[in-house]
């Protein structure tokens, strides 16, 4: 028997909350009760495109919704765009993204297949993975069939492709396809229900559009919030620097979640620890100030390093975040940097190969006053040092980055 609609609304509210949006309305609760009634688990749909082999704590906001749904008895299927990543998803961006290679697109669907198994439950019965070139690589008549489903002005409804359109800037088919090829996802797996980000909330929608088209139950709804970088103001990417990657180590993690600005830390707790704890584990977390903003980030990132680490990964990212910027010791282990040959080191450049930054990051950095060598604080106009003055010396760069110097033997 089906449960009753309040208890199906009930669970739907659980289940949605935090999101941005659950559409259409009431269309998860009518989905929980018809899966209650045929005795069957909620297929569950993500898709994500490998682009790139690493994910952070943005990508732990949905795929932590996910885990609630495992939690709560449904399946879910988490399909590897390999397909789509070709086309390159167009949301939010302004020009067509390159094209990967087949063998990165291999090597980073693997890498986001292992780092996901940290969040989710990997019981194949609560989990499948799938990767939609299984179905994409479909024969012309099968595309045809396809496109015939959406019109030119739906796609461009979209706000991106909108914008792009009045702006008399260029829009590929190829883009227009990306909408419909996630959409098909949807019909290939039967998706009950599909997550993404609020910048798929147009794809989202047109894949039941598709669905219906295809004759099949229409999929619910639901958007995720875009978590905020460590810098407080840019959604978090890694491009931009303001990441925290979850398979960071433990002393990086922790000593990155100290960084956030205390405004954020309230989504944080919301989007990254009530999954987790509860609501009631995370109330007062907002609207702190001083040492009470300190402890509360203090225990983020404990919680942080305990959940994709271990506890006691956890326990000794604090202790050696007190004794390095408490103490205003080294770390007890630095990786070394074999210098550059020639008898200058340019230090933006060294700077932005040892930690992933750009070269206008490093030199900004230098001058804020933010790199030390040894235990002198490098002016901005000291672009360039000499070999001999940087050998054997430690750079840091920041509050968390350090590398031993070495020159090359």
């Amino acid at each position: 028997m089906p449960i009753d609609p309040s208890a199906a609304a009930e669970q739907a509210a659980r289940l949605a909350r935090n999101a941005v949006d659950s559409l259409p309305h009431g269309a998860l609760a009518a989905k929980l009760s018809e899966a209650s009634g045929k005795g069957r688990q909620l297929r569950v749909k993500l898709g994500i495109d490998p682009t790139a082999p690493d994910i952070h704590l943005g990508h732990a906001v949905v795929l932590g919704k996910l885990r609630e749904f495992q939690d709560a008895g449904h399946r879910v299927i988490l399909i590897i765009g390999d397909y789509t990543a070709r086309v390159g998803d167009p949301s939010g961006r302004s020009t067509l993204r390159p094209m990967l290679s087949g063998d990165e697109i291999d090597a980073n669907a693997a890498t986001f297949q292992d780092q996901a198994l940290r969040i989710l439950d990997g019981d194949p019965r609560k989990l499948e993975i799938r990767r939609n070139g299984e179905w994409l690589d479909m024969p012309m008549i099968d595309l045809l069939r396809l496109v015939r489903t959406t019109t030119a002005a739906q796609i461009l409804e979209r706000e991106d492709f909108a914008q792009r359109w009045r702006a008399e800037e260029p829009i590929s088919i190829l883009e227009l396809l990306y909408p419909l090829l996630q959409g098909y996802d949807s019909v290939a797996i039967d998706a009950d229900v599909e997550l993404g980000g609020t910048d798929q909330k147009f794809n989202l929608l047109l894949g039941r559009d598709i669905q219906r088209h295809y004759d099949r139950p229409q999929q619910a709804v639901m958007t995720m919030p875009i978590l905020v970088g460590t810098d407080g103001s840019r959604k978090m990417s890694k491009s931009l620097g303001n990441h925290i990657g979850i398979t960071d180590a433990p002393g990086e993690m922790f000593g990155k979640a100290m960084s956030i600005p205390d405004a954020a830390m309230g989504e944080y707790y919301r989007l990254l620890l009530e999954p987790r704890l509860g609501e009631a584990a995370v109330l007062g977390a907002e609207d702190l100030d001083g040492s009470a903003a300190r402890d509360a980030k203090r225990r983020l990132a404990r919680e942080l390093v305990a959940w994709l680490h271990s506890e006691q990964a956890a326990q000794e990212a604090e202790r050696e975040w007190d004794r390095v910027f408490g103490q205003g010791e080294l770390p007890e282990e630095i990786e070394d940097a074999v210098l550059p040959d020639g008898e200058t080191v340019h230090v933006p450049a060294l700077i932005a190969s040892e930690f992933g930054l750009s070269r206008s990051e490093a030199r900004r950095l230098l001058e804020q006053g933010g790199v030390w060598l040894g235990a002198d604080q490098l002016g901005a106009e000291e672009q360039d040092v000499t070999a001999a003055r940087a050998d054997g010396q430690v750079l840091r760069v920041g509050k968390r980055r350090f590398r031993r110097l070495r020159a090359a033997s």
